[in-house]
């Protein structure tokens, strides 16, 4: 066997021992999106299934994350994703910054950016339908709405 193949395995076995951190908490109802907001369950639980892998601190792995590079891969993309929107820290965020969310998730939504394609291959039960989507819609526009009536703190 080449040299160079052989060190590359070594290499790539001994990686498997060296994992990122999980991107697991103890929830918490009091800085949840779903608990704060309350949606109808069917859109609680799309919600979850389309959406909170990547977007909270409850991350459900699949078998492919204990592979090492590709659970590297998995972290990074969560971590950028709850840079932009992590909804188990919801109450956390100011009335300006939820309504900014808000519209970013509405247009994402309107345009079909998300959920992400790459993720919906894997996790077909992640997948929107039109009737889906329009609803998660009708129903984040009510929510923002909500915010932009908010009075402003004294």
């Amino acid at each position: 066997m080449n040299k160079k193949l052989i060190i590359f395995l070594i290499v790539l076995g001994v990686a498997q021992f060296i994992k990122p951190a999980i991107n697991e908490s103890i929830y918490d109802a009091k800085t949840d999106f779903l608990a704060i907001e309350n949606p109808p369950e069917a859109l609680q639980n799309q919600i979850k299934t389309s959406c909170y892998d990547c977007h909270s601190n409850t991350t459900k792995y699949p078998w492919y994350n204990k592979i090492t590079p590709v659970n590297y891969w998995l972290n990074n993309h969560i971590e950028e994703a709850k840079d932009h929107l992590n909804f188990s820290d919801w109450s956390r965020y100011s009335v300006k910054k939820k309504i900014d969310i808000l519209e970013e998730c509405i247009e994402e939504l309107e345009e079909k950016e998300m959920p992400l394609s790459s993720y919906t291959w894997l996790h077909k039960e992640a997948s929107l339908s039109d009737s889906d989507r329009q609803a998660l819609l009708a129903w984040l526009e009510l929510v923002k709405i909500k915010y932009e009536l908010t009075p402003p703190p004294m």
